[in-house]
């Protein structure tokens, strides 16, 4: 569903009130400054409740201090998954319209995974129902109530996120890496070693 936008409708209205000579202070589709300092106290608060109290298997913090809309995520891989072992790097990125639109999760370790993009501007970007944008899906694969909502929360975000590193089989409906989808289907056992195998370069990359 495209986000909402300001529209002019372009009448023959009173011009009284609003003189063609003066400007608008605010550019159409621009978040008002009220919505970015809403969604900076959310974010706020969400990161100061994981810092509190801790959940097992991630943890996050800022990029930059004085950038809210940007997170660094740490994930442990779990274990009894191709993934145990693996120490994951990656980014969180909000939009301004948070909590009204979904984030932007980016690996920044390398991936070989069908829900993850491995090519172009795209690369490291997850592709999971909870980050996507919410309504219904136009293509039928998945309902409103699976995709984003206002109500999740990072937690939420990153709890589904390591669900998805394990299962045993990924999820091959509409793949964001194709290639990695064709090799789950026919030669699973090479899909699974080249998992392990950049499972274990991630975590030698985040010792060095």
């Amino acid at each position: 569903m495209p986000a909402s936008r300001t529209s002019s409708n372009g009448g023959t209205g009173p011009t009284s009130q609003y003189p063609t000579s003066r400007p608008s202070s605010a550019k159409p589709g621009t978040p008002s400054q009220s919505a970015s300092s809403n969604s900076s106290l959310i974010l706020r608060r969400q990161l100061i409740e994981l810092q509190k109290s801790p959940v097992d298997g991630f943890s996050a913090g800022l990029v930059d201090d004085d950038n809210i809309l940007e997170w660094q995520i740490v994930i442990m891989g779990p274990a009894d998954t191709l993934y145990e072992g693996a120490i994951l790097k990656a980014r969180l990125i909000f939009p301004p319209e948070f909590p009204l639109l979904p984030p932007k999760m980016v690996f920044d370790s390398e991936m070989w995974h069908p829900n993850v993009y491995n090519k172009g501007d795209k690369k490291g970007e997850v592709c999971v129902s909870i980050l996507h944008q919410p309504g219904d899906d136009e293509w039928g694969y998945e309902d409103a109530g699976e995709r984003w909502l206002p109500v999740h929360t990072v937690e939420s975000v990153l709890i589904s996120v390591i669900s998805l590193l394990s299962a045993d089989v990924p999820d091959l409906n509409s793949p964001a890496n194709v290639d990695a989808a064709k090799e789950v289907r026919e030669d699973f056992p090479s899909y699974k070693k080249k998992v392990k195998r950049l499972a274990r370069k991630s975590a030698e990359e985040a010792y060095e």
